[in-house]
């Protein structure tokens, strides 16, 4: 092994950590004897190489921040090392080590087999890392197809429930669909201009605009058929991913059929991934590089030289549609889980409102929205699990009540709820109040329209949110006896509901941290951030 090689393997260090923490899952699963200490040890060893996969990303940050060390790429171009992915990285693993605390406290999971359960979780986590370096098509791809796979496994855990088996059947196959597609989509892209890593294909597009003005004496608009078809296909595996209108159909079910743990991480994680890759995408493929440091996304978007078809504004359209329909389909729902889903359709169309003006504000409008989103998010998917666990089900009626018989579970509801909602001084406010300025500050007629859009939708989530609150503190209860949910659901929504307090009345830090990571890999010269606000 050469010098090079051993450099590389040093800055994957989070991502050999995860694995090797999965073969050791593996392995003590098989051989620890005693089934009732064989999940604690397992679960302390997953939090463990989870919590040290964050150290390793934490140091990589660090240092690239710090002493301006830059983005590289490892093999060959495959894995970009970036603060931009070091930041997903730490917030991934934060998200894994709350779905571990969810896990061990649920009684939808059999202890039997907690140990293939947390390694399937963490090789979801592993592809999710993968998912924020990916630099080249086949890496993207690759990422993609771990997340996926170990997640239909996942879906249908509880193999004695119906609904875990639907929801995994119908996840296999639309996630096939899409997986299909875009790897057809990736074979065109290659075909068209024969690489795969994704700043090649942005300096093979500018050469091909160049030949074609000079061709035609003039700078054309032209946009390929075959690129178009090319980039809709792989679009279609990326918004899969991430629930986005008209890839938005397995959600309900999958959410509403997967064990309950498993319902939060999947609302947050997988979503964050794609949208992570989604960035790396779009600016690898399609921003021109600057002359000096950064990309030119203030000053020209999407490259104006190379694309005829107006991708902002069909982007917008879907971002648009996609927050309707996740918020009038949530309206009419009894069952809290499959409520969530819809909203969490929503959120994704909020966030893709902000990618789609790929500014620098919006994309550190988009990181932050996703850190926040994760917190509140599975923190209501952690009273809903604490409510099934103690009454047996999910529904609007087994709320009924929940602020007599548990009060502190049922204000922290209402505090994710409200968050969600986007009413000030919670966190949401903070996260949704920086995706409207960086659309607003476009200054376009069709960005105000879009942003219109995005708070009469947010006024419509109240609507159902409220509900379950409505549900909770003015609906009797069925049942009159206290909830005893444990000190472990009570401790974990009190670890939630702070940070939600925390940034909604100071978030310069989190900002300025986000801020500061707003850096990616581009060429093999040089490291770019994000052109800043003129």
């Amino acid at each position: 092994m050469n010098s090079i090689n051993l450099i590389d393997v040093r800055l994957i260090l989070p991502e050999l950590i995860l694995g090797a923490t999965v073969l050791l899952l593996f392995v003590g699963d098989i051989l620890l004897p005693a089934p009732e200490k064989k999940k604690t040890w397992l679960t302390l060893l997953a939090v463990l190489g989870v919590v040290g996969a964050a150290i390793a990303s934490v140091d990589l940050l660090s240092l690239m921040i710090a002493y301006h060390k830059g983005a590289t790429a490892v093999f060959s171009g495959q894995l970009a090392i970036d603060p931009l992915g070091a930041l997903f990285k730490v917030v991934f693993a934060a998200i894994t080590v709350v779905a571990i605390c969810t896990s061990l406290l649920s009684d939808e999971l059999p202890d039997k087999h907690m140990g293939e359960y947390y390694a399937l979780l963490l090789s979801i986590c592993l592809g999710m890392f993968f998912m924020a370096g990916a630099n080249d098509l086949l890496m993207v791809y690759l990422a993609l197809e771990l997340v996926s796979i170990v997640s239909f496994a996942m879906s249908g855990y509880r193999t004695h429930d119906r609904r875990s088996s639907e929801a995994a059947l119908k996840y296999v196959i639309y996630g096939g669909a899409a997986s299909g597609a875009m790897l057809f989509g990736i074979s065109l892209l290659y075909g068209a201009f024969g690489v795969t890593e994704l700043t090649a294909i942005n300096q093979a597009m500018g050469l091909w605009a160049q030949t074609d003005a000079a061709h035609l004496g003039t700078m054309s608009k032209l946009f390929p058929l075959t690129l178009l078809c090319a980039v809709t296909l792989i679009f279609v595996g990326i918004g899969y991913k991430i629930a986005i209108v008209p890839f938005h159909m397995w959600s309900p079910d999958v959410y509403e059929g997967a064990p309950t743990p498993f319902t939060g991480f999947l609302s947050v994680g997988p979503k964050a991934a794609g949208f992570a890759l989604l960035i790396r995408f779009f600016i690898g493929v399609f921003v021109p590089a600057g002359n000096g440091p950064g990309f030119l996304t203030d000053t020209h978007g999407i490259m104006p030289f190379t694309v005829d078809i107006p991708l902002n504004a069909v982007l917008g359209i879907l971002a648009a549609v996609t927050m309707t329909v996740g918020n009038l389909a949530a309206i009419p729902q009894n069952n809290v889980k499959r409520m969530l889903a819809y909203s969490s359709i929503a959120h994704a169309g909020y966030v893709l409102m902000g990618f789609v003006v790929l500014s620098s504000a919006s994309i550190q409008a988009v990181v932050l929205y996703l850190i926040i989103y994760f917190v509140m998010n599975i923190g209501a998917f952690t009273i809903v699990q604490a409510v099934r666990d103690q009454t047996g089900g999910e529904l609007l009626s087994d709320f009924r009540g929940l602020g007599q018989r548990a009060p502190w579970l049922a204000v922290a509801m209402v505090v994710f709820l409200l968050s969600l909602t986007g009413i000030p001084p919670f966190a949401g406010f903070i996260g949704k109040f920086y995706l409207f300025a960086a659309v607003v500050q476009r200054n376009e007629f069709w960005y105000w329209v879009l942003a219109v859009i995005g708070v009469i939708n947010s006024a419509i989530s109240l609507y159902y949110y409220m509900k379950v609150a409505r549900s909770m503190f003015l609906t009797p209860p069925l049942d009159e006896t206290p909830i005893k949910a444990g000190w472990g659901y009570n401790a974990l929504a009190l670890v939630l509901v702070i940070p939600i307090f925390v940034v909604g009345l100071y978030w310069t830090p989190i900002t300025r941290s986000v801020e500061a990571s707003l850096m990616l890999y581009r060429s093999p010269a040089a490291t770019t951030p994000v052109a800043k606000q003129p």
